[in-house]
């Protein structure tokens, strides 16, 4: 079948991103037709699959912003005529603002898939609960992380139609690390949201010696201000900031660590927790929303710093804890694997055409 996925930009790094080609090629792997579009350019972009086996179209050669009237409209005329062109079947659609911005310009033939890969409790602090509450109950399906999140959305904004389909693992390690490096990982983009200054003051707290450190993966505006909070610390020798890891090399990164710790503001179903315990690494992560619950890490109250601190040096000090937790998150991360959640897209496309 036909499957198109749209996104305000598909290549820059970003967990939407990695999340809709990850699906694709493996849509794509079972015999489907898919296309990504992306309606506008990236300013990095990266590259998430080094063979892809479905096409990738950019609407829009300037990036996401505030476009002029008339850039606009002829974006738009371009999307539709690129839309027209695709076979019946279906649109996931993967953003509030990408929803109401495509939804109107599907042709007959694609049935509408909204996704949203925040949490009820964020969307409910900005505008995207209003966007959904206008713009999905009219698509054919709304689709969202946890069974949590969907039945919160059902309630909260009136959806009638609301699915959960989490996020897929990229792929079902055979490895698993053996928590015995003294390394915690965090993982994600130096933004303000991502609150790495509350995981380096947790690391600076929770009383794990050295040799323990402190690896950060990722780049960002918040670099600089990062590098001077460790050093306010006291652990500026301890955190290490690694930059931006091409994506076959983030196994790599799991296998060397004995804890993963997160520390956002808010989340959908990261990544970064379902990777974790794939690899049979324990984390520690701010309950923010019913994904992070589903991935099944230690959790803290959010914004609870003395809260992570203290987990943080339970399991840096507990070898054996460390192992027990490991593998039960492998164990949960089973539900997760690319193969069942593919079967459960295709499922969905079932029931959507029913």
């Amino acid at each position: 079948m036909n499957v198109v996925f749209a996104c305000l930009d598909a290549d820059t790094l970003g967990g939407i991103q990695r999340v809709t080609h990850t699906l694709a090629q493996g849509l794509a792997g079972r015999g489907h037709d898919v296309r990504v579009i992306g309606l506008h350019r990236s300013a990095a972009p990266f590259r998430y699959v080094a063979e892809p086996r479905y096409r990738r179209h950019v609407v829009s050669r300037t990036r996401s912003g505030r476009p002029g009237r008339l850039a606009r409209a002829r974006a738009d005329r371009r999307l539709a005529r690129l839309l027209r062109d695709c076979a019946p079947g279906f649109a996931v659609l993967t953003s509030p603002s990408v929803v109401a911005r495509v939804a109107p310009l599907l042709p007959d033939g694609l049935r509408s898939i909204g996704q949203y890969h925040g949490s009820y409790e964020h969307a409910g602090g900005c505008w995207h609960l209003g966007s959904i509450r206008r713009h999905y109950p009219g698509l054919d399906q709304a689709v969202f992380l946890s069974e949590d999140d969907a039945w919160r959305f059902s309630e909260g904004a009136l959806l009638p139609n609301a699915w959960s389909l989490p996020n897929p693992l990229p792929g079902w390690p055979e490895r698993v690390s053996t928590l015995e490096a003294p390394r915690v990982l965090g993982v994600g983009r130096l933004e303000g949201v991502k609150r790495f200054d509350r995981l380096i003051t947790a690391f600076a707290a929770s009383g794990a010696p050295p040799p323990w450190e402190l690896h950060l993966v990722g780049d960002g505006a918040e670099l600089d201000r990062l590098r001077a909070h460790a050093a306010r610390e006291g652990v500026a020798d301890r955190v290490v900031f690694r930059g931006r890891v091409p994506a076959e090399r983030m196994p790599g990164e799991y296998l060397a660590a004995s804890l993963v710790a997160l520390t956002s503001e808010h989340e959908g179903l990261p990544l970064t927790l379902l990777e974790a315990a794939a690899h049979g690494v324990p984390a520690v992560a701010y309950d923010v929303s019913g994904g992070v619950r589903a991935a099944g890490p230690v959790l803290v109250p959010p914004g609870d710093t003395g809260g992570f601190a203290l987990e943080l040096g339970r399991l840096a000090g507990s070898p054996r804890e460390r192992r027990r937790l490991g593998a039960a998150a492998r164990a949960r991360a089973e539900a997760f694997r690319p193969d069942r959640v593919l079967d459960a897209w295709e499922t969905l496309f079932v029931h959507v055409r029913r």
